[in-house]
């Protein structure tokens, strides 16, 4: 092999067309034989580490984002920046799942090609990523062509090693949640708007039907064992704890065969069955092979994680655990492939304590949100209040008053406050602090040192747990202090003790220097605030590092230590005079 060959040169290799290739004469095979592993031209060891992956769940389009997408896009982003904030490469995938019976019938309703309802969807979806920020490195679409290929192949592999087989299917069908439920998992149910009662999911609660048809099933009942002994070596598996139990009891609970394929008169718009023109593949075993399709898949021997793969979490609402953490380690069980290291499932927005849902239209607009309190102040919200276990009611007036406490109030206060007055300056502070000025440090200085030192930390730890919010209140609780460290240090009055009072130079330079103590302990509080809060408001974060003065390539979490930085203090962007030029100006009056 050429050594200078690309990576997509050698994608493109193992992608050729698949029309006619789905026989025994598989024609990925051949490819993967003749394949030789990326390492053979890459002299970096670090391009040798398996990257940092990282997934959203791709959003159906059969209906507009809302702003339970925009949280799942932001957790998952700030996810991933915070490893690129730790010196790791990493690799962001989000996309569109695009097939299924719901999409089939909203593009009937809107009197729109199936192809083209989507293609307009899916623009949406990508604007809003590009809205949020979100520093994506996938775009995927299940009626990509690399996808489909990858679907049929994997299909290929299940069908090979006989998990595979054709019967006929009686049971309770969900056009909602594009799948079967057992008899266990129905209930009847009232409408109370209408006073009709219907059959519904217990889980879900969407109206079921019954339906009989021939398709092909999954022996996803042969994976119970397999299942249980995965969960068991990988107790952290699922995030967090208390739905990982749920999975654990289900899958103990049994498992029946899942049917993984739709009659062609009944489900035209999906990828067709290999070999089989009359069946199209169920729409979750295509949607979530999504994930590894983007991962490289199918793979030449030795490159299984050359892009990322297992993922090291994927992100996703908890109205889809069943279908990620049953079975989609069940079907890569099945292929020997690895499982995700780790799920992590958040709970739900809700709008007047009722779940947010794009059929009834109980949502809020994302781009309006966006559009009325910026881009920064919604990822801080949606992080600082969203739920990973309990479901967080949204609101207008909650948003308002995040933005007046922390951001106006605690951290653009502080930069404020530090940046601005002409009595002192945040350069001199840091220099003194690097000549060693500032070694005999006052009893009073102790706990904010103390509480910085601490920090990084506790906010990895948090990190470690899949908890960005609970990573962000301990970052807001360094803000709180600092602020009040300041206030009762007053170095203000020392300044005016100064200017105005008859002291000998020693007195003098003895309150200089304290006046120098406070300010460059707020100042580093400040600075590895900033730091930290990257990942959560990377614009915001930068322009508040950027009036503090400190240099790109000092903004990693290596530097956000106390004392690890002696070069900053010279603003390179302007500090504002007054309130309405500050890192967060007050909002318009009509917010």
């Amino acid at each position: 092999m050429n050594p200078r060959i690309s990576l997509p040169a050698l994608r493109g290799a193992l992608r050729p067309s698949l029309k006619g290739q789905l026989g025994n004469g598989w024609v990925y095979q051949s490819c993967r034989a003749n394949s030789q592993p990326w390492a053979t031209f890459s002299s970096s060891r670090r391009s040798l580490e398996k990257p940092y992956y990282i997934t959203t769940p791709i959003f159906y389009v059969n209906a507009a984002p809302h702003i339970g997408h925009l949280y799942t896009m932001v957790l998952t982003d700030i996810l991933k920046r915070w490893q690129v904030l730790r010196g790791k490469r990493a690799i962001l995938c989000t996309g569109t799942d695009e097939h299924g019976m719901k999409i089939q019938q909203a593009a009937a309703q809107a009197k729109t090609p199936p192809k083209e309802f989507c293609d307009l969807t899916a623009e949406t979806f990508k604007t809003l990523a590009k809205r949020a920020g979100l520093s994506n490195d996938h775009f995927v679409r299940t009626t990509d062509e690399d996808h489909k290929e990858a679907v049929q192949y994997f299909w290929h592999m299940l069908k090979e090693r006989e998990y595979i087989y054709e019967s006929k299917h009686k049971g309770w069908y969900c056009v909602s949640d594009e799948t079967y439920y057992p008899e266990s998992a129905i209930e009847k149910r009232l409408d109370p708007l209408t006073g009709r009662t219907f059959m519904a999911s217990q889980e879900t609660g969407k109206e079921v039907e019954w339906t009989s048809e021939a398709n092909y099933h999954f022996r996803l009942s042969a994976f119970q064992d397999r299942l249980l002994e995965f969960y068991r070596a990988n107790p952290n598996f699922v995030v967090p704890v208390s739905r990982m139990h749920d999975v654990v009891r289900w899958v103990s609970e049994g498992l029946e065969d899942l049917s993984i394929s739709r009659p062609v008169e009944r489900l035209t718009w999906g990828i067709r069955v290999p070999d089989d023109e009359s069946q199209t593949i169920y729409v979750w075993l295509d949607a979530l092979i999504n994930y590894i399709t983007k991962a490289g898949y199918p793979w030449a021997p030795g490159q299984e994680h050359a892009l990322g793969w297992p993922a090291d979490v994927q992100v996703i609402g908890k109205d889809i655990v069943r279908f990620h953490c049953i079975y989609w380690p069940a079907f890569l069980l099945a292929l020997d492939i690895q499982a995700p290291k780790q799920i992590l499932t958040h709970a739900h927005w809700t709008l007047g304590h009722q779940k947010m849902a794009k059929s009834t239209g109980n949502v809020v607009n994302p781009f309006f949100a966006i559009d009325r309190y910026g881009v920064d102040a919604m990822r801080y919200y949606l992080a600082h209040d969203g739920g990973i276990t309990d479901d967080s009611d949204y609101g207008n007036q909650f948003v308002v008053e995040r933005y007046k406490k922390g951001l106006q109030g605690g951290l653009g206060n502080l930069v404020s406050r530090i940046t601005r007055p002409k009595i002192w300056n945040v350069q001199d502070a840091v220099q003194a602090a690097r000549d060693g000025k500032l070694e005999k440090v006052d009893p009073s200085m102790e706990g904010q040192i103390i509480m910085l030192e601490e920090l990084p930390q506790k906010v990895s730890a948090k990190m470690e747990e899949l908890n960005p919010g609970a990573a962000l209140q301990k970052i807001m609780d360094a803000v709180y202090e600092t602020n009040r460290f300041l206030q009762l240090n007053e170095p203000w009055a020392l300044a005016k003790a100064i200017k105005e009072g008859d002291l000998n130079r020693g007195m003098a330079a003895q309150l200089r220097t304290k006046i120098d103590c406070i300010v460059y302990h707020c100042a580093e509080a400040t600075r590895i605030i900033g730091i930290l809060l990257q990942p959560y408001m990377p614009t915001k974060a930068a322009q508040l590092l950027d009036m503090l003065g400190v240099d790109e390539s000092k903004r990693m979490f290596d530097d956000a230590k106390l004392g690890a930085d002696y070069n900053y203090g010279t603003p390179k962007t302007p500090v504002g005079r007054d309130a309405w030029e500050g890192l967060f100006p007050p909002l318009p009056v009509d917010t």
